[in-house]
Parts: C-alpha cells; structure tokens; sequence
C-alpha cells in the first residue's frame, strides 16, 4: 500500500521546495485520501493557522484536513493573540514550535514566512502569501490530473492578474513540465523573479509564455483559470484594476476558443460577471467546487509527508 514519504525540506514556504517527484507523490496520496485508499493517522499531532488574511477555503480545509488523519487545530487569530499586538515573529515562532507540530501561515510579506520558518523548529507551511500560494496550486494540478489523467500535451491558461496564484501556477507548471500561459493586462505580469526561476527548470523554455491577448492564450487550451483582479489589501486599486483588465473576463467566447476538452478553474471566492461570467461557472466545464474539495485532500497528503 501507498505510504506518505517524508519530505526533504522541512519546510513548504514555495512550490520550489519540492522535487518534481515530491509533487507527483503528494499528488498520488493525495488521490489515495480522496478515494479513501489510504488510512494514515497522525494522533496526538497539533496544527497551528496563523491567518493575518481573511479564509474560508484554506482555513476550513486545513482544519478538516488535520482532523481527518487524526490531529487537531489551534486557530491563532492575530486579533485575539498577543501577534496582533506586535510581539516579535522570532519570539511567536520559538514558543509555538514548544506547542504545535507544524504552523500554516496566511500573511501579507513572504519575508514574514521565512522568519517564522527561521526560527520555528517545526515545519511551517505557506497558506499564501502575496508572492505565493502553492498549497492552491497542489489542488489545481490535482484536479487536471484527474480530469486528463496526466499531465502530457496538457495546455493550461491563466488569464488575469499576474499574482500570487499565477506565480505558483507557473512554479508547479514547471516542475511538471506542464505548458503554462498567462494572459494579463500590461504592468500586470508575474513577478520577474518567478519566471526566471521556472525557466531554469523548464527542459523547454517554450513551454512558458507571458502575453497581453487572453484570445491568443486560450487558442488550444486544455485548463482556462482565473482569479479575482483585486486580490485582498487591494481594495483602494479597485476601481483602476477593473478598468485595466476590461477583455480579460472568461466568459463563452473565450471558452469556445480553447480546446473542446477544455475545463474551467478558480480559487474562489469569484465576482461573477467580472473575471468569469456566470454562465461559465455554472457550465458543464466547470471543474471550480471539485478544486476547492481537492484542497482538503492536497493538503491532508501535504500534512502527512511533512509530520
């Protein structure tokens, strides 16, 4: 019977922090829990959600994650802990190791990450951030396996904002050896330094591309996939955003345009009739709530190779 295989890195801060290999097993498990193939307990185990951003889907999927291999969760909400309050990350980071067996983190600055990493003597694992959120690129990648059941000739098109998702969609893309455009409005484009790191690992730098037409990206797409233009803390960039990303909405016309196997894919939470149209949601190409339960099961295999 499939079992869980330790990490090599103790920690999950970026989608770089796993091997290729590592990635197509956690999938694997993570594949195994969904079916219920796999019975794996962590007994006595503590997770401790460090949340300085809003969550329902991640926060309430660690959380049923843990409980479902046998541990529990402490919700450490800044606004009633003393982190709220400015206490020092090196001080929160070495008491909790004394506490909790691994840390989920939802924070603004990946630099913030790394502290509570650096001085944390438990695993500490990137629930977003405003560079990365590769335990959403984990479910994502799962759920195009089981629509395509690999990843061979598979195209995959992110239209919108080129941000923390995209950046990770672009990171596990490259692990896979998966084809990966992003179509954004100009100024909007991933993080330069996410790109070169992916082009050092891609064998085939064709296989990335960044451009500003979302029709030219979505010409034999297998995955369409979007996410909302104004990510939290951006709320004063509102109005200006939805005027810069005016042609960058998934609706049909887009669709019809891509690959006729193609499926549909969002992090949610989704402002309809802005980056996806209502119709498209609610189509028979939607693959939307089956990626949002795969990030219970992502997660419950994340969990059980890092403990």
């Amino acid at each position: 019977m499939l079992k869980p295989i330790r990490l090599a890195n103790k920690n999950f801060l970026s989608s770089l922090d796993i091997s290729s290999n590592e990635l197509l097993h956690i999938l694997e498990i993570a594949k195994n829990f969904k079916n219920k193939d796999l019975n794996f307990e962590l007994k006595d185990k503590v997770l401790g959600l460090i949340f300085d951003k809003s969550s329902t889907r991640t926060r309430v999927s660690f959380q049923v994650a843990m409980s479902r291999i046998g541990g529990t969760t402490v919700d450490l909400n800044p606004t009633t802990s003393q982190i709220g309050r400015g206490e020092p990350i090196r001080d929160t980071a070495r008491v909790l190791s004394r506490y909790c067996d691994v840390l989920a983190i939802r924070t603004f600055k990946q630099s913030d990450l790394e502290e509570y990493a650096k001085w944390s003597s438990k695993p500490v694992i990137n629930a977003l951030t405003d560079i990365e959120h590769p335990c959403q690129a984990l479910a994502d990648y799962m759920t195009i396996r089981e629509e395509f059941g690999d990843f061979k000739n598979v195209v995959l098109t992110f239209i919108g904002d080129g941000n923390n998702v995209a950046n990770s969609l672009i990171l596990c893309g490259a692990l896979l050896g998966v084809e990966v455009r992003i179509a954004c409005p100009k100024g909007y484009e991933p993080n330069d330094l996410i790109i070169n790191k992916a082009k050092k690992i891609y064998k085939n730098k064709n296989l990335l591309t960044i451009t500003n037409d979302p029709m030219i990206a979505v010409k034999g797409a297998n995955v369409l996939y979007t996410d909302v233009w104004s990510s939290m803390g951006e709320e004063n960039q509102k109005e200006e955003k939805d005027k810069d990303f005016l042609g960058f909405t998934i609706d049909q016309n887009l669709v019809r345009n891509a690959n006729k196997d193609a499926i549909v894919l969002h992090c949610l939470p989704a402002y309809r009739s802005k980056e996806i149209t209502e119709e498209v949601i609610e189509s028979k190409k939607s693959r939307i709530f089956e990626q949002a339960e795969n990030r219970m099961h992502a997660q419950q295999a994340l969990l059980s190779c890092l403990l």
